[in-house]
């Protein structure tokens, strides 16, 4: 019996460490609040800042899933310090549920120092919206 629930709780501590790994860097969500429900089919362009030019360059560009998700951004092996921006393209998703808007699209300003998970997520709804640094 100690045997079995022994291998059972290394399964479980094994299966959830594996859960948690994470490949990718940067992820983000979307919850509209104005619904209380996650925002699916919205494009989100990342890019980051050239520390010279001051110039914008396009690292990825995703959807994001039926819960509102892009888990996948900025893969850790190419991932590298710097500022970054998120652009949030809502105008359609607004119009796709026949509601006026005031935002047809949203930027997220953002730098990355470390090595670190940065999950930035906003919270939406037609004239107004909110981010903040989550994990």
């Amino acid at each position: 019996m100690k045997k079995l629930l022994l291998s059972l709780v290394l399964f479980v501590f094994t299966t959830m460490a594996y859960a948690q790994t994470n490949t990718h860097q940067l992820s983000s969500h979307i919850l509209d609040i104005s619904t209380g429900l996650p925002a699916p089919g919205v494009t989100v362009r990342l890019e980051k800042q050239n520390e010279k030019t001051k110039t914008w360059i396009t690292v990825d560009s995703k959807v994001t899933d039926e819960n509102g998700r892009i888990k996948d951004f900025l893969p850790y092996a190419s991932a590298q310090p710097g500022i970054y921006k998120l652009t949030f393209l809502v105008a359609d998703y607004f119009k796709k549920h026949k509601t006026e808007s005031f935002y047809p699209f949203i930027e997220v300003v953002f730098q990355i120092k470390d090595k670190n998970h940065y999950h930035v997520p906003i919270t939406l709804s037609p004239y107004g919206y909110s981010t903040y640094r989550g994990n």
